[in-house]
């Protein structure tokens, strides 16, 4: 966007452009979000900058009024496979926290120099500052949603002390964290050590992934419902073990997520990967307005508004569940995950029916493929990629670009182009893969031939459009699950459920190596 389209949308205090980008405002000192109730200042007046913390380093404090931290995220990080977006994805996920800008660089395959040059001329704020204001967000959320104690929150936001934290805190809010809270806050209730937070999306919000999540919940590993999921997760300083709920029928349809074991460390990186999980920080407003302008997918556009999609908590544990998947249902692939499930260690915080963690690839390459069954090809692929990632050789994950994580995984035995283009989608949510040779692609394009294409039936493929839907890029990735939805049907329409994965791939010939 230029700058006076972006003007032209804070003019409009148009809420979908909330989290993408700050209006910083000269004769004020204060940053905004686009949609704040303000007057709208006079364009001599107006800076504007790609995230919060360019606005604070720039010297600006944030609105006490319209709280401009208080937003979904932009969906920038996905859609940009540059440096800058792979570095907001791993310090979304807290690696500066855990591991410094220098471990950030390594990851990356810079010098903290060099990155901290990219970032500042790309973002207008190198690592730490981007650091700094992704702990400020989670304390102020941690302040106004729960009553944990001020010191928990500077730690579990990330700060590396209680004055570190008050300082930002006014630097960034112009408040001390006790003026930040608020009086209507919840209070958790007596004996709870349980986090309730509620998740700022972008509207519309089709609840259909709460079902895709569920059609492969692993009994004692996840739990999911048509409106609920809930799992436990492994982090990097210990198990976690969260909920998350959505009430289409409540005022502001909220998403609820309560947390009800975490080491306070790991609070911004469950944070992160929730709201990568359930594709929260997309913009559904331009993904389903590209979508529509296809005639095969307006009719499905129209019924199913703001589709979201599924991440990955775990990238390994991702590619796992992918190997397994392919070439056999959905049904048959949750079967053979809950054999393999027996391998994995109980759960440290065990809790409502959740009491194991996925296993770890040392315990797949060890007892795991044991209890596996299949063609002896598929199991010795599998239990070569979990020693490869057991033994450090494989490694991969949100701070890839596509390309690297081809270039890491097409090696592999058993893997091939459709599982590289399902972890881009999953792992680093890349938004326009296309998956042309998958068997429910293929039907989901005849399905919605059937039940109201305006071209006819087979147009799909063979009429004006191009067959691989390059019309409606950089979003094919939403495309691709308006087909796996379509060609479930229409009970699967009704449920949210869409084929992915062991459905897809069942029918699908993946060119490995082997």
């Amino acid at each position: 966007m230029d700058f006076w389209q972006r003007y032209r949308a804070i003019d409009a205090r148009d809420t979908r452009f909330d989290g993408q980008f700050y209006t910083a405002v000269r004769t004020t000192g204060i940053y905004c979000r686009p949609s704040c109730p303000a007057r709208t200042p006079k364009a001599a007046n107006v800076t504007f900058y790609e995230t919060s913390a360019a606005a604070h380093d720039a010297g600006y404090r944030a609105c006490k009024r319209c709280i401009p931290e208080a937003v979904p995220g932009t969906p920038a990080w996905n859609v940009r496979q540059d440096i800058a977006g792979r570095a907001m994805r791993l310090i979304n996920d807290g690696v500066v926290n855990r591991d410094g800008v220098d471990g950030l660089a390594a990851r990356l395959g810079y010098s903290s120099r060099q990155l901290n040059r990219i970032l500042s001329q790309e973002l207008g704020a190198g690592p730490l500052s981007l650091a700094r204001a992704g702990r400020a967000q989670t304390a102020r959320t941690l302040l106004v949603s729960t009553a944990m104690k001020l010191a928990d929150v500077a730690f579990a936001a990330g700060f590396s002390s209680v004055r570190q934290f008050n300082e930002t805190m006014v630097e960034v809010f112009d408040m001390t964290p006790t003026a930040l809270r608020s009086a209507r806050h919840p209070m958790a209730a007596a004996g709870s050590t349980a986090i309730t937070l509620s998740l700022p999306y972008r509207e519309p919000f089709d609840p259909g992934i709460f079902a895709f999540l569920a059609a492969r919940a692993i009994p004692g590993i996840e739990a999911g419902t048509a409106s609920s999921y809930a799992r436990t997760l492994r982090l990097p300083h210990g198990d976690a073990r969260f909920d998350i709920a959505y009430d289409g029928a409540a005022p502001g349809r909220p998403l609820t997520l309560t947390i009800g074991a975490v080491d306070l460390r790991d609070l911004p990186a469950l944070l992160s990967r929730v709201r990568r999980l359930f594709d929260l920080d997309a913009d559904p407003v331009a993904i389903d307005g590209a979508l529509a302008g296809d005639s095969r997918l307006a009719a499905a556009v129209a019924g199913t508004a703001g589709i979201r999609m599924p991440g990955a908590l775990d990238p390994a544990e991702m590619l796992i569940r992918a190997m397994i998947g392919q070439q056999i249902t959905v049904a048959a692939a949750r079967t053979a995950l809950t054999r393999l499930a027996a391998v994995g260690s109980s759960s440290r915080s065990p809790g409502e029916g959740l009491d194991r963690m996925f296993p770890t690839p040392e315990e797949i390459a060890g007892d795991g493929c044991a209890l596996l069954r299949g063609p002896r090809k598929r199991i010795d692929a599998l239990r070569a990629a979990a020693s490869a990632l057991a033994e450090g050789t494989l490694d991969f994950g949100y701070g890839d670009d596509v390309a690297g994580l081809a270039a890491k995984l097409l090696p592999l035995a058993g893997v091939g182009p459709w599982t590289v283009g399902y972890l881009a989608m999953r792992v680093l949510g890349a938004p326009d893969v296309f998956l042309a040779n998958d068997a429910a692609v293929r039907n989901g394009i005849r399905a919605l031939d059937r039940t109201g294409n305006p071209d006819g039936p087979g147009s799909g493929v063979t009429g004006t459009f191009s067959p691989d839907f390059r019309e409606v890029s950089p979003w094919r990735s939403y495309a691709t699950m308006h087909l796996w939805r379509a060609a479930a049907g229409p009970a699967g329409a009704r449920r949210g459920a869409t084929t992915d994965t062991a459905n897809a791939g069942s029918r699908t010939t993946e060119k490995a190596n082997r």
